[in-house]
């Protein structure tokens, strides 16, 4: 027998028993029955790089867009591995797998997944699947989809060796009833299930959620769920920390790109390295900065695909956020997700805060502030010039607390939309005082935050 093969077989063992013995430990200790753990502190960093043969693979067997493969060949697998270890030695990320790539029977394909195992052996790095090309429910039912998780994740676990089992899937989007099963039927607890504020950009729309995480309702993917009846057990992230500024507008309204954020193609490829690159940190500093004051902690993430290249850029953000906030934790998507649920065995607790100025880049005007209010019962937004000090204008109120349901058939709109919406697409989406919100939803807000009512 190889002494190699040997020894990497020992060490995959080693890690699976020590991952399974923490996964273990946690779903003992962090059911959402048990007691109210202190709260989460620090600042977080999740870097998540996808492996794909086609563009979007929708289906196992449709894909739309361009064929990849020779962008995900292994020595792109291996400088995107060195790049994130240059930026970050310690650090482990993430690696989400397509199902064609899976299943790729050419010899590139055999090697870059044999990469991805020896990466798990090596560096502790989390090895997943990523279904639907971000779609899933957008392209498949609800039932196809499960049935490509099940068959996935135990390709996967074959994969790696050693009893592997991830801690955490890469989504995009993902329903409500399959981060249930996911949580139920395959013992994962997170899930990066939304793609926060997308709406008018790729193949799906998803806007109405909360941007840190949260247990989702039965009911909705992007409604965080009320209490035990409608309560998933299942982690949801999302996909991409996007300059709140930015964030706001629909699609490419007004010429600017609204998932500009920390990802290299809204900045550095459409900004060029110096402008991107301080656009790639000063959203980081949205939440390492006032949003760790105002929260506790803070937690920036985004999904690189390997195709995209950019290694440099990757190198450069992380080497960066090191040597401004040293105290940042780079680890996988399950690491933190399970941490997250630790100290929060449901979502009593939400209440999350966000205060942003404008960066200058396009897109983020710098005379303009935004404030997020994020909890259980609703989400808020404020917007209001702050060279001026002109009063705050509601831009968005989505209230939880109402019915929701998903679309039961195939269709790009997945979004949770009712009282007031920031993208401006509907009639009723017009920004408007406090004082204009119904008599019932202001006692809400105020009652929740009352040095709001002063702002009125």
């Amino acid at each position: 027998m190889n002494s190699d093969w040997t020894r990497r077989e020992f060490l995959s063992r080693a890690a699976a028993a020590a991952t399974s013995l923490a996964f273990a430990e946690s779903a003992a200790n962090f059911h959402p029955k048990a007691a109210t753990p202190s709260p989460m502190h620090g600042r977080y960093l999740t870097h998540v790089s996808v492996v794909r043969v086609n563009q979007i693979e929708v289906t196992p067997d449709r894909s739309i867009g361009e064929d990849e493969a020779i962008d995900n060949r292994p020595d792109r697998i291996r400088s995107r591995r060195q790049a994130f270890a240059t930026g970050c030695p310690n650090g482990r990320m993430t690696w989400a797998i397509s199902w064609l790539a899976l299943n790729d029977s050419r010899k590139e394909y055999q090697e870059a997944r044999k990469l991805l195992a020896s990466f798990h052996d090596r560096y502790g790095d989390e090895i997943t699947f990523i279904p639907g090309g971000y779609f899933a429910p957008m392209y498949d039912t609800r039932e196809h989809n499960r049935q490509t998780l099940h068959k996935a994740l135990g390709m996967i676990s074959n994969l790696v060796g050693g009893g592997y089992r991830p801690q955490s899937i890469v989504a995009g989007f993902m329903d409500a009833e399959n981060q249930r099963y996911l949580a139920t039927e395959e013992s994962i607890h997170v899930c990066q299930g939304q793609i926060w504020s997308q709406h008018g950009i790729d193949n799906g729309d998803g806007d109405g959620g909360i941007c840190y995480p949260y247990y989702p309702s039965r009911e909705h993917y992007l409604k965080p769920a009320q209490g035990p009846s409608d309560f998933i057990d299942c982690v949801c992230l999302d996909g991409w920390t996007c300059d709140f500024l930015s964030a706001r507008r629909e699609g490419f309204q007004g010429g600017f790109n609204s998932r500009m954020g920390v990802g290299p193609i809204e900045t550095v490829g459409n900004l060029g390295t110096t402008v991107g690159r301080k656009e790639m940190m000063d959203t980081t500093a949205m939440h390492f900065d006032r949003g760790h004051a105002l929260n506790g902690f803070g937690w920036v993430t985004a999904i690189w695909e390997l195709s995209i290249g950019h290694d440099e850029d990757l190198t450069y953000w992380l080497q960066a956020v090191r040597n401004r906030w040293p105290d940042t934790k780079v680890m996988t998507e399950g690491a933190f997700g399970l941490d997250w649920r630790e100290h929060n065995p449901n979502n009593a607790s939400l209440n999350y805060r966000f205060a942003a100025k404008g960066t200058g880049a396009p897109g983020s005007e710098k005379e303009l502030e935004i404030e997020w209010f994020m909890n259980r019962e609703f989400r808020l937004a404020l917007l209001h010039n702050w060279t001026t000090q002109s009063p705050p204008m509601v831009i968005d109120f989505t209230r939880y607390d109402l019915k929701a349901e998903e679309p039961l058939g195939l269709q790009r709109e997945w979004s949770l939309m009712n009282v007031l919406n920031q993208k401006g697409i509907r009639p009723q989406d017009k920004p408007i005082r406090l004082q204009q919100l119904s008599p019932e939803d202001q006692h809400r807000i105020y009652e929740r935050y009352p040095n709001l009512k002063n702002r009125s």
